[in-house]
C-alpha cells in the first residue's frame, strides 16, 4: 500500500506558482508514494463556537478527515506581507482545533516558499515553520526551500526548468530520508 503524503497550497489563485511547484514536487515522489492534494480554500474561518456538535462545517470534517489519513505534509506558500496567507494559517488552526483532537502531531513535513522576488519567500517560510512547531510536526531543516524570482524559473511552457526540477529532486530525497527516520 502506498504511503500518502498530503499536498497543501497556501495560494488559492488558479495560476499560481505555488501550485505550479507543488505539482512538480508531487512527480518527484518515489515509487510507493502518493500525493494527496488537499484543498483549503473551501475552509469557512474557524470560530469555536462552531466546533461544537451539530455545528461543525462539512468542510471541516473533510478536511479533519482527509489529514488524519496521510502519512506526511508538504506545505507550498507565497509570502503575503511576510508571513504565510491566511488560508493556510486557517487550515492549520481547523486541524489542530478543538484542543486535545489535533490532527497534525508527528506528520513529518516540508516547508516549501516561493516568490516572485528574491527573498524566496523567507518570511512565510518561518511563520510556518514556527506554528507547525508548535503543531507538534517535525520538519526537515535542510535543504532549505526558498524559490526566489519564481516566474523566471518557467520555461516558454509554463514548466519548471531542468536545474530547478534537479534542486527539487535533492529536497524530496533529503524528505524521504527524514520521513523514514520518523515514520518507519
Amino acid at each position: 500500500m502506498a504511503r500518502k503524503i498530503g499536498f497543501i497550497v497556501g495560494s488559492l489563485r488558479a495560476d499560481s506558482y505555488n501550485k505550479k511547484i507543488a505539482k512538480q514536487f508531487a512527480a518527484l515522489l518515489p515509487e510507493g508514494f502518493e500525493a494527496v492534494f488537499i484543498e483549503i480554500g473551501n475552509l469557512p474561518l474557524y470560530n469555536e463556537d462552531l466546533d461544537a456538535a451539530g455545528k461543525v462545517p462539512a468542510e471541516w470534517t473533510a478536511f479533519r478527515e482527509t489529514v488524519k489519513t496521510v502519512d506526511g505534509v508538504f506545505f507550498f506558500t507565497p509570502e503575503y506581507n511576510r508571513s504565510m496567507p491566511a488560508a493556510m494559517k486557517n487550515a492549520l488552526d481547523v486541524g489542530s482545533l478543538p484542543y486535545g483532537e489535533s490532527v497534525w502531531p508527528k506528520k513529518p513535513g516540508l516547508v516549501v516558499s516561493s516568490s516572485a522576488g528574491s527573498v524566496g519567500g523567507f518570511g512565510a517560510n518561518h511563520h510556518l515553520r514556527q506554528t507547525l512547531v508548535c503543531l507538534d510536526v517535525p520538519v526537515l531543516q535542510q535543504p532549505e526551500a526558498y524559490i526566489g524570482n519564481v516566474s523566471g524559473l518557467l520555461d516558454e511552457e509554463g514548466k519548471i526548468v531542468e536545474r530547478t526540477v534537479e534542486f527539487f529532486q535533492k529536497i524530496v530525497d533529503e524528505y524521504m530520508v527524514f520521513f523514514h527516520k520518523l515514520a518507519d
